[in-house]
């Protein structure tokens, strides 16, 4: 692993780190918030997964976690959206290819050689955090936005001993049944529908659920809303009688404006359940 940077930040370390990944075939770099505690022992870690077009730095730079989570002594660990390289398939469209990997194992060509996030986000990156840095792996909280909150949520309610709760900001709920989805599902995973439903929030909700605290904020303004689909969400999580708190908050788009507003309240929301 190579440190690409650390700088001081809200009394802990902002660092960016590069490793070669045996899950995706490439290097693959991530940035990652110690708070203080870490220099005295483990501290607990929030996961954020980024949306389309995102690299690490996007919510490393633009969401402003960091202030809050030194306030509660929580490390936040800022993986890529996809594999990168010269080699790494990749298409004109910016939802599909790099920056777009939407957490899944692709299985079909020329995709699957690198597109196994979700490998690398499940199993490969914690283990190499769990090796390098001071963090307590029993304590682990998820949140994300947009394809991220989709890859939140899917991979809270598929490892629901992992995670103690899950949030997002504006996730695609419902891509299997939405045209963001079902373009990116068949080109990653095939024609096969079956092999979709482990990577769609609502049916997820319907069939598993999350044994714990849930929390979803979308604005009303936000320009891909048909698109993400949060009523559907809604539905599933009123059938199931799930408890989790789904806002929506009037005025704000998909902007990371949007996401700094609401963050203070989500990674609170996290620490209540760490610390719990």
């Amino acid at each position: 692993m190579e440190t690409n940077s650390e700088n001081a930040c809200f009394g802990g370390t902002q660092g960016v780190y590069t490793h070669p990944s045996k899950s995706c075939g490439c290097d693959m770099t991530f940035g990652l918030f110690l708070p203080q505690e870490a220099k005295d022992g483990p501290v607990p870690l929030l996961w954020f997964l980024s949306g389309l077009t995102c690299t690490h730095e996007n919510a490393m730079i633009k969401a402003g976690a960091q202030a809050w989570a030194a306030d509660h002594g929580i490390a936040v660990v800022f993986p890529d959206t996809s594999p990168r390289g010269d080699d790494v398939a990749d298409d004109e469209a910016y939802d599909l290819g790099k920056g777009a990997g939407f957490y899944v194992n692709a299985t079909q060509q020329p995709w699957a050689p690198h597109f196994q996030m979700w490998d690398y986000i499940t199993n490969e990156l914690p283990n190499l955090l769990d090796h390098n840095f001071a963090l307590d792996m029993e304590r682990q909280a998820i949140t994300g936005h947009s394809m991220g909150g989709h890859g939140a949520l899917t991979i809270a309610m598929s490892l629901p001993d992992r995670f103690r709760s899950v949030s997002a900001f504006a996730p695609i709920c419902h891509p299997t049944a939405s045209d963001w989805g079902r373009k990116q599902f068949t080109t990653y995973l095939g024609e096969d529908q079956s092999k979709w439903a482990a990577h769609d929030a609502t049916l997820l909700m319907r069939s598993k659920g999350f044994d714990g605290p849930v929390l979803v904020d979308t604005g009303t303004k936000d320009q891909f809303i048909d698109l993400l689909q949060p009523e559907a969400l809604a539905e599933a999580v009123n059938e199931r009688r799930q408890e989790a708190t789904l806002r929506l908050q009037a005025g704000y788009d998909h902007s990371y404006f949007f996401i700094a507003t609401f963050m203070e309240e989500h990674v609170a929301f996290h620490a209540d359940a760490l610390y719990a």
